[in-house]
This record gives C-alpha cells, sequence and structure tokens, in this order.
C-alpha cells in the first residue's frame, strides 16, 4: 500500500536524504502540487549549499555519458551527487520518454546519488519552475553536487540552465549547427566547453572553430577552456573536472559566484512570474467574451495591438500600461 506523506514527515525525510521522501518530493513539485509550495518554502531557508553544473548541447552528442563518468570521479572522491534530467515528453504518458537515462544506471545502487528524469510535459515555463524546485529539494537534502541536464534547445531549456553555477557545453564533431548557434550568439556562452568523441578526425577542427568563435567575446574575465573527451572510455574526465572546478575557484575567488546566485534567482522569479502571467492572461482571454472581441479586432486589423494590450491589462491586471499611470486605483 502507497504511503501518505505529511508535510512534516516529507521535510523530516529530505533532511535525512530518505530517497522515497526525495522522489515523493519531486512528484509533487513536477505535478504543481499545493503541498509541493509548503514543502519548498519549509526547505528554502536550508538551501544555497550545493553547487550546480548545467550541461546542455545538442541531442546524442553524449551527455548522459560524460555526467556519469563525472559522478563517478567525484563520489571516489566522496562527495554526494543529485541529477536532474529533463528529457523530451512522450506525446503519450507525458512523463520522460527517456526514463532515468540508461548511462547513468551504473550509479542507481549508490545511496549517496540521487538521479531523477523529467518530462518537459509540453508546458513553457513550468519546467524551470519545477527544475528549480527539485534542485532545491536536491540542495535541501544535502547533496553537495547537482548536476542539471538539459537538451540544448528552446527557451525553457535556457531557463534551465540559469539556474546553474556552472555551464558546460557539450559538443561533438559534425555538429554544425551547435557551431552556428555560437556563432549567432543564439547560445550563451558556457564557462566550460567538453568536446566529446575526441577520437573522430573532425574534433580538433571543432576545437579551433569553437576557440575562434569564443575569442570574439574580448569582455569576459573568464576564458571557457574546450576539453576534448571521451566519456565511454574516461579518457580526458579528469581533465574536464578540473576545468568545471577551476571556474568554481574562479566565481568563489573573484566574489562572483553569490552575484551570480543572486542574479539567477532573480530572474527565476521574473521567469515563473511570467509564465504565471501568461497563463493567467491566456485564461482571462478564453473566459471573457469582451477580451475575445479586442484579439479578433487585432486580428481583422480593426484595432491595433498595443491599445489592445492596454485594454486587457487594465481589465485583466487592473494595470495601465505605457502611460506612466501606475496601477489603476479606480
Amino acid at each position: 500500500m502507497a504511503r501518505t506523506w505529511t508535510l512534516e514527515a516529507l521535510v523530516e525525510g529530505i533532511r535525512g536524504g530518505d530517497r522515497r521522501a526525495l522522489a515523493q518530493a519531486i512528484t509533487l513539485v513536477e505535478n504543481a502540487d499545493p503541498l509541493a509550495y509548503e514543502l519548498i518554502r519549509e526547505l528554502y531557508p536550508e538551501t544555497g549549499r550545493a553547487y550546480t553544473i548545467g550541461v546542455t548541447g545538442p541531442p546524442g552528442v553524449g551527455k548522459s555519458s560524460l555526467i556519469s563518468a563525472l559522478v563517478r570521479g567525484v563520489r571516489a572522491a566522496g562527495t554526494s551527487v543529485g541529477v536532474v534530467s529533463v528529457d523530451p515528453s512522450s506525446p503519450f504518458t507525458k512523463g520522460a520518454l527517456l526514463g532515468d537515462r540508461i548511462r547513468l544506471a551504473d550509479h542507481f545502487l549508490d545511496p549517496e546519488v540521487f538521479i531523477r528524469s523529467m518530462g518537459t510535459r509540453g508546458h513553457l515555463g513550468g519546467l524551470a519552475e519545477a527544475t528549480l524546485q527539485a534542485a532545491l529539494v536536491l540542495d535541501a537534502a544535502g547533496k553537495e553536487l547537482l548536476f542539471l541536464e538539459t537538451v540544448g534547445a528552446g527557451q525553457s531549456e535556457v531557463e534551465v540552465i540559469t539556474i546553474a553555477d556552472t555551464v558546460l557545453l557539450v559538443l561533438m564533431p559534425g555538429s554544425g549547427d551547435s557551431i552556428q548557434a555560437l556563432k549567432a550568439g543564439i547560445m550563451e556562452i558556457p564557462d566550460v566547453i567538453a568536446v566529446n568523441k575526441r577520437d573522430h578526425p573532425a574534433a580538433k577542427t571543432m576545437v579551433n572553430e569553437v576557440r575562434s568563435i569564443l575569442g570574439l567575446d574580448t569582455e569576459r574575465d573568464w576564458r571557457p577552456p574546450i576539453v576534448l573527451t571521451e566519456a565511454v572510455t574516461g579518457v580526458g574526465i579528469a581533465e574536464l573536472w578540473e576545468e568545471l572546478e577551476g571556474h568554481r575557484r574562479h566565481l568563489e575567488e573573484s566574489g562572483s559566484l553569490a552575484e551570480r546566485r543572486a542574479r539567477n534567482l532573480a530572474g527565476e522569479v521574473f521567469a515563473v512570474a511570467s509564465a504565471r502571467a501568461k497563463a493567467r492572461l491566456e485564461e482571462a482571454v478564453a473566459e471573457d467574451e469582451e477580451l475575445r472581441r479586442l484579439l479578433g479586432e487585432v486580428q481583422r486589423r480593426e484595432l491595433d495591438p498595443l491599445t489592445a494590450v492596454r485594454e486587457i491589462m487594465e481589465k485583466v491586471f487592473h494595470l495601465r500600461d505605457g502611460d506612466g499611470d501606475g496601477p489603476d486605483t479606480r
């Protein structure tokens, strides 16, 4: 028979690192259960101790294999680890299509490693919110190092990565789209880059290409190192970990870690608030005949979009938009 968790039992279980309590808490977070809000509120003062590494890159470049190899190394040093993998959603189950990654399965029996896959579930914004909360739960449970893994495409994935202290971009020779994205400035400049599949004949060419793109950014005080790795055999993993640690030291010594975390958390508050506000607006327009009429007028070019925005904002949020009058107090 399934256990019914109370808030007190969950909080106690998480503080004690109980795996069942952790699993239940993250399920509540994913389902936006009201109990999850109370739980995060209770645990939040105990967070901020874990170091978070965001791992991003195109599908199929070996992110899970790299994380698995890095976890093996840090576990040998006695560090406890949490991994949150953000997977493409299955259109049928709305769950994580790839399950708890095959490559990470080596670590399932280790009580000091907790791995969870989260489906994107098709709702933008909600993903970043759920991932942030899952990371906070693992942080409160005493995990010293967190990996957040995501496919590097789309706004929701970008939001997930902004939670991280250090961002690792994984590329592989032949993933030309990623090079184009870096070149065009679409992809955020990461802190460390791994070019996986180092034995590929085009690996060194790719390193040179990435290096020349990074050379264009002269304003940063941190130059992202590029490491050639082979995740399956473990070649280059120790060097990659050294560079990740080097970035952490750089942040701590320069005093930028606290600054980055403050900026990330503020950004997260705005991202979640924006997603909620958007959902509220869409709901309000769907339910309100007058607001639907306004949209129709815009679509028929009888009313300009900014006037429609002003009227919608005033009706839904009681805000006068753009005319400097501030909140409508009528």
